[in-house]
């Protein structure tokens, strides 16, 4: 008896898709938020510069009857950072417009926010890895001498703040007076009836270093106390003076030997290098959402080259899915400079330089390029995996803003686009992050127990 089964009339199926879009992976956006806000007016260049008056040696001795003091000479200090415009298009067509069921312009504009928001606040983080306060768990003396089990705890959170007091890094929601006698009355910014307004720091956490935090019963407590009194975004309590917020932006660093997942190196005979029997060759691996930085291989060997027209032939990495390259080369231990490639970008600021490169595949470093330091190789061996918390006094650094972020919608027919055929959507800031006094700040480096990975 002939059956008429569903599969055969899967041509006549019409398929569904429904109107609501799934939603993106939340991102915890905080560090652009606690720089201080600046304008700078147009027809000034791009170089911001904020000066300091350094304070006044104190008398060492009372003053002789009718003889004057010789005096004290007055000196400033200045910090500068200069301004960059960022920015980014999404391009589409009329074709596209017309036949994509959900609105494509509008998507465009929604992700767009994202990418706006998240693109401050990664700059903003890179900018404070430049800053020159660190700690390491466990009193390690760098980077690489952590171990496995430098977890972040408590310890040296209080140690942080102890630091930080001595130096004089402003809190906030303190106060400059030479009276600093605290209201005990009601109402006012410095009563003591509302805990919203005691003065503090203010920390921002990696969720795996936060879950370590957690482990302790002391934090727990703290934490669960002050979780009514909670004044920013993604805050998860207070301790010892220090409210801390969580950002999964924050970027973490993991070891790797010069020789995993197929990493080689070849001496060429085709470029600008000079002969040497000491050239080596630092190789890292950057996400290609967040651009961080974040994997990090160990320094090669020396490599032999025979100039003055030599190259090195470097195959990246074949096993980092959602990773591109930088390739660094110099005479030490410690590169401090991009290769030069000719597979590098074809165009903008890092033109030629080894940067961008698809792993996997065989690149030709043919010269010394750009200065720019990788970052430290995390732990003493490879797998290690090191995370940055930051803890900050009021005025620690600063957001310059030379011109606002802008939105560009390109919808009407030109010169060269007669027939309407491309939409463009796009934007662009111009601004910098300005670092106003590194001792007002620093960074605690640890390892995290979770791997990051499920199961």
């Amino acid at each position: 008896m002939p059956v008429n089964v569903a599969p055969s009339f899967s041509a006549d199926i019409e398929n569904f898709i429904a109107d609501k879009t799934l939603d993106l992976a939340q991102r915890q956006l905080v560090f652009y938020q606690f720089g201080d806000m600046e304008s700078m007016p147009e027809g000034r260049g791009t170089t911001f510069t904020m000066t300091r008056f350094l304070r006044l040696p104190l008398p060492y001795a009372p003053l002789s009857e009718a003889v004057p003091p010789v005096g004290q000479t007055m000196s400033i200090q200045q910090v500068s950072a200069v301004a960059q415009q960022w920015g980014d298009k999404v391009t589409l067509t009329d074709v596209a417009e017309l036949t994509i069921k959900h609105p494509l312009v509008k998507q465009a504009q929604r992700v767009m926010g994202y990418q706006i928001a998240e693109t401050l606040d990664r700059n903003t983080i890179v900018n404070l890895l430049g800053g020159t306060q660190v700690n390491f768990v466990n009193s390690r003396g760098s980077r690489p001498a952590l171990q496995a089990a430098d977890y972040m705890n408590r310890h040296e959170v209080q140690r942080a703040v102890a630091l930080l007091l001595n130096l004089g890094a402003p809190l906030y929601l303190g106060d400059e007076r030479t009276d600093q006698k605290i209201d005990a009355g009601s109402g006012g910014a410095k009563s003591s009836s509302n805990p919203r307004t005691n003065q503090h720091y203010v920390a921002m956490l990696h969720p795996f270093v936060e879950a370590d935090m957690r482990e302790d019963a002391t934090v727990t407590t703290a934490w669960s106390y002050s979780d009514l009194n909670k004044i920013y975004n993604n805050e998860l309590g207070e301790l010892n003076g220090v409210r801390f917020c969580r950002s999964n932006m924050i970027p973490s660093f993991t070891g790797f030997a010069n020789n995993d997942g197929g990493l080689a190196y070849v001496p060429g005979n085709s470029g600008s290098l000079a002969t040497n029997a000491g050239y080596r060759i630092i190789v890292t691996g950057v996400d290609t959402q967040n651009q961080f930085e974040s994997r990090i291989y160990t320094v090669s060997g020396a490599q032999s080259v025979t100039g003055p027209n030599g190259s090195i032939a470097v195959t990246l990495p074949n096993n980092a899915p959602g990773f591109t390259f930088n390739v660094y080369i110099g005479t030490t231990t410690s590169p401090v400079n991009l290769g030069v490639s000719p597979q590098g970008p074809a165009s903008g600021p890092l033109l030629g330089q080894a940067t961008q490169l698809p792993g996997g595949t065989t690149v030709f470093i043919t010269g010394i390029g750009v200065a720019q330091v990788p970052p430290a190789f995390p732990g003493n061996a490879n797998g290690i995996t090191v995370y940055p918390t930051f803890i900050f006094g009021k005025g620690a650094y600063t957001q310059i803003e030379l011109q606002n972020v802008q939105i560009v919608g390109l919808f009407s027919a030109d010169k060269s686009d007669p027939l309407n055929q491309i939409r463009v959507i796009g934007w662009k800031v111009f601004y910098a992050t300005l670092i106003k006094n590194n001792q007002f700040f620093m960074r605690i480096e640890s390892t995290a127990s979770n791997t990051g990975a499920f199961g």
